[in-house]
């Protein structure tokens, strides 16, 4: 299994991960729309980073990896904002926010890998 493939599954099973996390939240209001949030973003990485592999070329392979980087970004925020409210799942919150963050660092890398190789090609 190729590194796009192992982040593929990691992403989805990221996104799974939230899933369960936010079924398992009070269904208040403010819980509703964190979790709304949450899950758009946690999700969306997933299935931003699948469109990684179908990029056309190296520029669209970077522009997809922003996308990725700016949806993770704001799933931490939103995780941040629940550890605040729910500090009762603070073990599973920190978990979470603990893969994001490591899913962030790799897309973060991967892209200026890409942005260093496209400037060096065009020289």
């Amino acid at each position: 299994m190729g590194l796009k493939e192992k982040m593929q599954l990691r992403t989805r099973n990221h996104a799974l991960e939230v899933i369960s996390l936010c079924n398992q939240l009070s269904r208040n209001t403010q819980n509703q729309i964190i979790s709304k949030q949450l899950l758009r973003a946690s999700c969306s990485v997933g299935a931003n980073y699948r469109a990684v592999a179908r990029a056309k070329s190296t520029a669209d392979f970077i522009n997809k990896l922003y996308v990725v980087e700016e949806e993770a970004d704001e799933a931490l925020f939103w995780l941040e904002l629940l550890l605040e409210l729910e500090p009762v799942f603070k073990d599973k919150i920190l978990a979470c926010s603990s893969e994001m963050n490591e899913i962030l660092s790799i897309v973060v890398t991967s892209r200026k890998t890409a942005r260093k190789n496209l400037n060096n090609f065009s020289n």
